[in-house]
């Protein structure tokens, strides 16, 4: 088995359920996309579940990465920068709801394991750049670090979970998801 493909199948199948939502999107039609057999698909993949099992846990490895990343700027203003910047120019979100449809109604164990998972990683960064900013003078050392990552990072998931109500309002998940950085950032740093 080569390592190599198996994360091609999910590069290629991130993609197509993106655009045409994971519901719509066969395994035949993954297939057909890569120009291989369902046989060589099952050499790497039991079902469609663990595929999107797969998928999930290769976005919160990438989410892990970039977020590592970031915290290993030596330049701690400049991480401040990067998170502020973040999600401003996302021509993409009106297709995020509908990934989140299919999942929430088809693939309700996925959803649920995949937002425990993002809300635990968000709240282990959040404290990481709390605990950062604070040995660096950047980051008011008066906060109680635990309660703010988990309210940040409630955040997210209640938006990720609830996003039919915000889309109703007006809003989507990219702009929630900014204005709780800008209220962290807001909220956390010192003033100069």
């Amino acid at each position: 088995m080569s390592e190599e493909v198996q994360k091609n199948i999910i590069k290629t199948a991130g993609e197509l359920f993106f655009r045409l939502g994971i519901r719509s999107v066969s395994i035949d039609d993954i297939c057909r996309e890569l120009g291989i057999s369902k046989k060589t698909f099952y050499v790497y993949f039991q079902s469609k579940d663990e595929l999107i099992d797969q998928l999930l846990q290769a976005n919160l490895a990438h989410t892990a990465n970039k977020m590592e990343q970031m915290l290993h700027d030596p330049d701690m203003r400049g991480i401040v920068d990067g998170i502020l910047q973040r999600n401003t120019e996302r021509d993409d979100v009106r297709r995020v709801p509908q990934l989140v449809y299919d999942l929430k109604k088809y693939y309700p164990r996925q959803f649920a394991n995949f937002q425990q998972q993002a809300f635990e990683q968000q709240k282990r960064y959040i404290r990481s750049f709390l605990e950062r900013g604070i040995a660096e003078g950047v980051v008011r050392a008066d906060l109680n670090i635990e309660l703010t990552a988990v309210v940040v990072a409630k955040i997210y998931a209640d938006a990720l979970r609830d996003f039919e109500e915000m889309e109703t309002a007006g809003y989507n998940l990219p702009q929630l998801g900014q204005a709780a950085l800008d209220m962290l950032m807001r909220g956390v740093l010192r003033e100069n």
